[in-house]
């Protein structure tokens, strides 16, 4: 067992009370003579509402009932209770493991086990609603890693071997400081940067590496990888709290990606329960906007049937309630295109830093 540190242990032991106050709950109910439920938020984007005193999107007031009245439900509170049972102990011997390895843990569960990967993440997310505990502090981490920062920032991270003081542009290659999963290891110390933008793809982060983007215009890149890890979320909240810094969003132009601005805006669906944790309402979008792929005549490839059933889907998603977002996707299903980020090369290399990008911050009051 690794030492713990007086405040870690606090945090551990608050934790498992949170968890084990779920197991409470079914014996007292056994107890008087109930069968054993638990009642969780129905997790549909009809049972997101805006919550203005935090400015996001979480879940309604519409609930369901987990409840061993039947095989099915009964095996689910099972899987609950093996799980917390897990979570319980690796807390205490303050150990931490990914969700897939939770995952092939549960092999020796019996018919507790999972059958699915997704099965497993999505009772954890039922977890940290019932706990109000962020899956973090289970100290459960995912496969993938958070994205990448270049630029005129430093911080300070802690890790398990000691603190590093860190400049993300003069410090680190071209890859860029990769964001550790648990983002409160780390202070943001000081700064040179104007905005923050954060980019879908990794051909165009390298883009505005190449072309002196963050040089020139005091910005902190940062990849998203696609649809972006919690860590980068997390991480980009706190570089508009704590550094007042805008956050700009730029990805494909096509409805997927108009999914990753929203949720680092205002969350997502499976996880509104963390929205005032992961999501950051100033957030702006930048493009590539469909008014962009006509405007700039740019390359494009047609609908398919899927995106336009995406488009569409969006056009009655709260998230997406707005004049703005209603005029571009109707404007993009009567195009019936898409494009993607690195469509403005065929006009040149250094287009979308030289003229693209100056020209839409400027738009956006940001420059």
């Amino acid at each position: 067992m690794k030492e713990i540190s007086e405040s870690d242990h606090k945090k551990n032991t608050h934790t498992i009370g949170r968890l084990v106050e779920i197991a409470q709950q079914w014996y007292d109910q056994i107890s008087d003579g109930e069968i054993p439920s638990i009642r969780l938020p129905t997790r549909t984007k009809q049972n997101i509402a805006y919550d203005e005193a935090s400015d996001v999107w979480k879940y309604g007031e519409k609930e369901s009932t987990r409840a061993a009245t039947t095989a099915r439900g009964a095996t689910h509170l099972l899987k609950m209770a093996y799980t917390i049972g897990f979570l319980k102990e690796q807390l205490l011997q303050n150990r931490s493991s990914t969700l897939r390895e939770m995952y092939y843990i549960s092999e020796s569960w019996k018919k507790a086990k999972f059958t699915a990967q997704d099965e497993s993440n999505y009772l954890v997310e039922d977890l940290e609603i019932v706990t109000h505990v962020e899956r973090e502090a289970f100290h459960l981490r995912p496969e993938e890693d958070g994205a990448s920062i270049f630029g005129p920032l430093r911080l300070r991270e802690t890790t398990r071997r000691g603190i590093r003081e860190i400049h993300c542009r003069d410090d680190v290659g071209e890859a860029g400081y990769s964001i550790p999963n648990n983002v409160a290891s780390v202070d943001l110390i000081d700064h040179d940067a104007k905005f923050v933008i954060a980019m879908e793809t990794g051909g165009m982060y390298a883009r505005l590496q190449e072309n002196g983007f963050d040089e020139e215009f005091n910005a902190i890149l940062v990849h998203l990888k696609g649809q972006p890890a919690r860590s980068t979320r997390r991480m980009l909240k706190k570089l508009n709290e704590e550094l007042k810094l805008p956050i700009l969003i730029f990805t494909d132009g096509d409805p997927w990606s108009y999914r990753i601005y929203a949720s680092v805006a205002y969350g997502s669906i499976k996880s509104a329960h963390m929205s005032e944790l992961l999501a950051t309402p100033a957030a702006q979008f930048v493009g590539v906007q469909p008014s962009d792929i006509r405007d700039y005549d740019l390359p494009a490839d047609t609908l398919s049937e899927q995106d336009i059933a995406a488009l569409k889907a969006e056009l009655t998603d709260p998230r997406f309630a707005t004049d703005y977002w209603r005029e571009q996707i109707n404007l993009q299903l009567s195009m019936g295109l898409k494009s993607e980020q690195q469509a403005f090369a065929a006009r040149g290399l250094d287009f979308v830093t030289g003229e693209y990008l100056p020209k839409r911050l400027r738009e956006m009051g940001v420059v």
